[in-house]
């Protein structure tokens, strides 16, 4: 099924903890060829007759050399990460010690792993399927609460779970329909049109609450990027410090002191959220700096996903503030109007200033008055609601476009049912349905796809 990926019967090995000096480094090896090696590094016992699950002290020998002083855990297969023969080893965390027992195994028959290979191995040996599989990544890459949880509840079986049952029904209404080909003489219905209706029905509902969830999965894995933009000296820098609590950008009552873009990164609630503190945009300047600064904004501006416009509430108007950023409008759906230095005026006179703006949140980023509820207007803004990660969210690009092909299927599934065509042709679109949902966990790939999805993996898992 997957080629010569299925012939794989060499011993591979990398160091599986990131490279650099550490007190502990993790190099793991596995393959037919495991214990073999070991052994002949590891003469204190024969660790093919040890147990598996054990851990186990000594010195690793490379002939009379000793490396150094390591403990062996051994994972014999099928119980073990990869479905083969696994033995970790934790040594000291000198890059040279490892490289030397690295070596050592490579000398006695080992290869370096590719990046991803012990998970691939994993998958093709039925350990994980690929839903799962390419969680694990997710789950190492994990920045924030949210996407630790929504990449364990992969791992775990959680999505792959839903989508197996679909399919298994899908795959046993498509067998009855088929069957009733070889009797098309007789006219004869083993499977019962009412009952796939329903099921597709129920399908497409989970089919379109799991491309509804990408949204979200696409903020939980990828973060939120923020642009904070407004004239000259509305307090933007004093804005970007205050929300990460830290003097992080320059202040000063200069216009334009902000001449390029800075970038930061807060986590509000589990969402990443990446601050872009812009250069104030003014239409005319005569300094060279500060206008490419301008440009820069007005790219930064393009390609956030949310814009902050802070304004000063003091001495701007609605009327004039609507005029300035009209064209945000047009570019972007999520921006959050914020009025600025509401510590240097009366605060009612203001707020009913900006009554006609009744949107705009006023705040005093100087004070650091009404900052916790701007952090709370950005999550509400960007995930309308609490972070839910118990369900299952889709984060992953690939699966989104397969669920979007499945969600295409299952239309086309019931448009052929309410037309009444002819079971061949039903039974054709269930099983196009099938392949795209085979294709996200791994029950229909090939070799390339496995290739390409693994290749992303990093060294040593």
């Amino acid at each position: 099924m997957y080629g010569k990926l299925a012939q794989w019967d060499d011993t591979i090995v990398a160091l599986a903890t990131p490279p650099g000096v550490g007190a502990i480094g993790v190099i793991r090896v596995s393959g037919p060829e495991a214990y073999p090696i070991m052994d002949a590094l590891f003469p204190s016992k024969r660790l093919a007759d040890q147990a598996s699950h054990t851990a186990h002290v000594g010195v690793l020998k490379d002939g009379p050399v000793a490396l150094d002083e390591v403990v062996l855990t051994l994972f014999k297969g099928p119980r073990s990460y990869t479905g083969e023969d696994v033995i970790e080893i934790s040594a000291h965390g000198s890059p040279y010690v490892q490289q030397r027992i690295i070596q050592a195994i490579v000398n006695r028959g080992a290869r370096i792993a590719k990046p991803g290979e012990f998970t691939q191995r994993a998958f093709l040996k039925g350990k994980l399927d690929l839903a799962q599989a390419e969680a694990v990544a997710d789950l190492i890459a994990a920045n924030s609460e949210a996407s630790q949880k929504a990449a364990l509840h992969t791992i775990r079986g959680g999505f792959s779970a839903e989508l197996r049952q679909l399919r298994n029904q899908l795959l046993s209404f498509s067998a009855l329909i088929e069957l009733e080909l070889d009797f098309s003489q007789e006219d004869v219905e083993f499977a019962d049109r009412s009952q796939l209706y329903t099921l597709l029905r129920e399908a497409d509902g989970i089919t379109k609450q799991l491309l509804d969830s990408f949204s979200l999965g696409n903020v939980i894995r990828n973060g939120v990027s923020v642009a904070i933009v407004g004239k000259p000296n509305a307090g933007k820098s004093t804005l970007l410090n205050a929300l990460l609590n830290d003097e992080r950008a320059i202040v000063s009552d200069i216009a334009g002191t902000t001449r390029d873009t800075i970038e930061e990164v807060l986590n509000i609630e589990g969402v990443l959220f990446r601050l872009i503190d812009t250069a104030g945009i003014r239409e005319h300047t005569a300094d060279v700096i500060e206008s490419i600064g301008v440009e820069r904004s007005m790219e930064k501006i393009e390609r956030a996903d949310v814009v902050v416009v802070l304004f000063d509430a003091v001495n701007e108007t609605p009327a004039s503030l609507q005029q300035d950023w009209a064209f945000l409008e047009e570019k972007k759906s999520k921006v959050l109007w914020v009025g600025n230095k509401i510590d240097a005026g009366e605060l009612q006179q203001l707020q009913e200033k900006w009554r006609p703006l009744s949107q705009a949140l006023l705040i005093s980023a100087k004070t650091k008055n009404q900052i916790d509820l701007l952090k709370k207007r950005l999550v509400d803004l960007v995930i309308s609601g609490a972070v839910n990660t118990e369900g299952t969210i889709v984060t992953n690009a690939r699966h989104y476009q397969a669920l979007q092909k499945v969600a295409q299927s299952i239309h086309d599934i019931l448009s052929g049912l309410d037309r009444g065509l002819p079971g061949d042709l039903i039974a054709l679109d269930i099983r196009r349905c099938l392949h795209f949902l085979g294709d996200i966990t791994g029950e229909i790939t090939n070799e390339d796809q496995l290739d390409y999805i693994f290749s992303k993996f990093c060294i040593g898992k």
